[in-house]
Order: C-alpha cells, then structure tokens, then sequence
C-alpha cells in the first residue's frame, strides 16, 4: 500500500501507543538500546506514564488507517525564552520518505507559533545519520554546531536550528 502524507491523521499519543512509538523507535536501526530507553522515557514523562505527566513535554503522533506510523516529542527548552528542543522524532521504517516525518515536524512548528523563537535539533554525526541531517536541511534546520566526538569516536554531535521571526519571546 502506498502512504502518503494527505492520509495521515496528525493526532495527540496516549499511553496506549507505547507499545507502537517503542516498536518503531527499536526498528529504526539507528538508536543504541540505551538511547531507546531514553526515548521511552521522554514519551512516558509526556504522557504521565507510571509518573505524573511533565507538562514541558509534548507529542504528537502520525497515524494512518489506525496504525501509528511516527511520533515526535518537543518542549521549551529550560533556563530560555522562546527557545524549544525537538527531542525526537522516529517514523517506522516501511513509512520512511513517505512525508510522515514531515507532516510531524509541520504539525510541532503549527503548534508552537507565536511562542518559538528558535527550534534546536540534536542529532548524530554517524554515516547512519545522513538521512536524518537532509531531512533536517530540507525543512529549513541549519547546522549550527559540530562537536566532534561527542556520542562517541567518529560519532559527532552537530546541532541544527531553525528561527522564527514572527515569534514572541515569552514563554
């Protein structure tokens, strides 16, 4: 069946996703086990999953004929002002390069309108990677750092922004 991003239903998570956000973060290929369980973490403080729900968090996820086929998470970013970490993003892989990604990144930046001033993107410098930096450059992120390194040897840190001029300051 062929997906496309016109489909998808862009809607909030519940605890009952779980099993499918910790599927798809799993088969993605590209995540360490301990960077999985980072992940689950984030989605389960979200969603006050066996904890009281952190309010700094929010998700979104991409769902197609009853079945989630990505998710992201994002927040303000502590200690700024109208500065958000997009924490994660994860598309099944049989959804990849299908506009999921993308309907979920359009759907994070319609909700923090008027709010963001600066989006911050973390992600590796791995060759697995390389996918994941031109999706980021495709939507209007930019490079703003590289630490090399950083993950481990030959895995860099680069930090990718993008700015929002008609954004507010205050959050």
């Amino acid at each position: 069946m062929n997906r496309t991003a016109i489909a998808l239903l862009i809607r909030p998570l519940t605890a009952l996703d779980r099993p499918a956000v910790e599927g798809m973060t799993r088969a993605s290929g590209v995540f360490r086990s301990d960077e999985v369980k980072v992940a689950l973490e984030v989605f389960d403080a979200a969603l006050g999953v066996g904890r009281p729900r952190d309010l700094d968090y929010e998700t979104a996820g991409a769902e197609l004929d009853g079945e989630v086929l990505g998710w992201i998470c994002w927040g303000p970013t502590p200690c700024t002002m109208g500065t958000f970490d997009l924490y994660w993003i994860v598309v099944r892989p049989d959804s990849q390069g299908q506009g999921v990604g993308a309907a979920l990144v359009e759907e994070m930046e319609r909700r923090i309108a008027g709010r963001v001033r600066i989006v911050v993107v973390e992600t590796a410098g791995r060759g697995e990677y390389a996918a994941t930096r031109a999706f980021y450059d495709a939507r209007g992120y930019r490079v703003a750092a590289r630490i090399a390194d950083y993950y481990a040897p030959g895995d860099d840190l680069v930090t990718y922004v993008k700015r929002f001029e008609s954004a507010t300051a205050g959050t």
